[in-house]
């Protein structure tokens, strides 16, 4: 008796959760342009973010209910169908997955072109919004740039441009409601993923193409055992949609049994034929691909960065700085490989690396941390995913000046509660590892 009702409690907690998120959510809706009501959009997601984590508290103490599983999945959806309509504005990287897309439909090469070119000028209309990286050829990953063209193909519109990015995210939800649920995992594992504000912004709000990797990795990891040489190939299809997975192949391999296993080598070069697949279209550009990236890396720095601003300003070189940081993740994941770690707990590691090292911490790159969370649940993560929404704080200046600058005192709003609450956890986990 005593556990149904508390099992009912976890079924108001979903209903209360939905209800209050909903709402924020269609104010972000009736906002419509966010970067123009920049601090209003900020406020909402906070809100949005402290029902998150109050949810989850309230989920993971309270009894288990089927009924409260079907209201977080339902939720889920109704949140990211709520803002899918929704142009987007606090990001203009759609707009330029767009026009990748329709400059290959016209036969550009997007690695060759860049949207200064004054060739492409039709391809650009006084009403378009500025686009990143305007002085650049295209630095997205092949598989990205194939998603790109067959969306301008079919899905011309801006907003229908996004569905192939919402469903991705979808099927990440689902999958891993799936995999949680059939491994005996709980509701509020599930709601961390489903539930989570910046997931739902930056994936159904702005359309980020970190979804298509999302759902490729963590289809990569449901098969891992039971069908290793395809879960490779998924791994490869990852990271070529965006870059971060490719650390992860060291621990892949060697859990597969790489270098002795026949089935591991066999994975490893189905993976390295499906790239040069995806390659191939754009093979007249290759040797242009070294200098984009460096061109990218010289350029784009510091941006909402946390380690590698305190790594550059101790070191005075930005270089050392971004070395420091790679060398760290790349060291992890061949510790990692060494000895032989889970695939899982690799990914969390080296992606928690990766996103407290690199020069871009962009909002949408927290969401790769997310899907991890929802096995290792940290409080810490949990309040940076919402704490990133300060970094917007850019888009104020931005909007008045046109000026893009990082204010230092937001930059350490957002991570100091981050870094505080990892140090107390780490310290208050101490005296009992020493005790066992």
């Amino acid at each position: 008796m005593l556990n149904r009702a508390r099992a009912g409690l976890q079924t108001l907690v979903a209903l209360g959760g939905v209800a209050a998120l909903e709402i924020l959510f269609f104010v972000l809706w009736r906002l419509a342009n966010l970067k123009l009501y920049v601090i209003e959009a900020i406020a909402v997601c906070f809100a949005a973010g402290i029902v998150y984590l109050l949810a989850l508290f309230f989920f993971e103490h309270t009894a288990e209910s089927r009924a409260a599983l079907w209201l977080i999945l339902a939720g889920a959806v109704l949140f990211r169908v709520t803002l899918l309509p929704l142009a987007p504005t606090l990001s203009d990287d759609l707009y330029r997955y767009r026009w990748d897309g329709r400059i290959q439909q016209a036969g550009w090469n997007p690695y060759a072109v860049k949207p200064d070119d004054p060739r492409l000028a039709s391809f650009r209309t006084p009403a378009d919004p500025p686009l990143p990286g305007h002085d650049i050829p295209s630095i997205y990953p092949p598989l990205a740039e194939l998603t790109f063209r067959a969306a301008a193909r079919f899905l011309p519109a801006p907003v229908a441009f996004k569905l192939p990015f919402f469903a991705a995210d979808l099927l990440t939800m689902f999958l891993l409601a799936a995999w949680l649920r059939s491994t005996g995992r709980r509701n509020f594992q599930v709601a961390i993923y489903a539930w989570n504000p910046l997931v739902v912004v930056e994936f159904a709000g702005s359309g980020h193409s970190d979804a298509l990797a999302l759902a490729a990795l963590v289809a990569a990891f449901v098969i891992i055992r039971s069908h290793p040489r395809v879960s490779t190939l998924l791994l490869a299809a990852a990271a070529l949609f965006k870059s971060f997975p490719l650390l992860l192949f060291p621990a892949w391999l060697r859990g597969a049994g790489w270098p002795r296993s026949l089935r591991a080598w066999g994975g490893g070069i189905a993976a390295a034929a499906f790239a040069a697949v995806c390659f191939w279209p754009y093979r007249s550009a290759l040797h242009q691909i070294p200098a984009n990236m460096a061109y990218f890396e010289t350029r784009w720095r510091d941006n909402n960065s946390s380690l590698y601003a305190l790594l550059t300003m101790f070191s005075g070189s930005p270089d050392l700085a971004a070395g420091l940081g790679v060398g760290v993740a790349a060291g992890i994941a061949i510790w990692a490989a060494a000895r032989r770690m889970e695939p899982l707990r690799a990914a969390y590691l080296i992606i928690g690396a990766i996103l407290m090292l690199t020069p871009n911490a962009y909002s949408w790159y927290f969401t790769w941390m997310v899907p991890l969370l929802c096995f290792f649940p940290n409080p810490a993560w949990l309040m940076l995913t919402i704490l990133q929404f300060l970094s917007y704080h850019v888009l104020i200046e931005y909007g008045i000046l046109g000026t893009w600058h990082w204010q230092p005192r937001m930059v350490f709003l957002t991570y100091a509660p981050f870094y505080a609450l990892l140090l107390w956890q780490s310290l208050r986990k101490r005296p009992k590892n020493s005790a066992n």
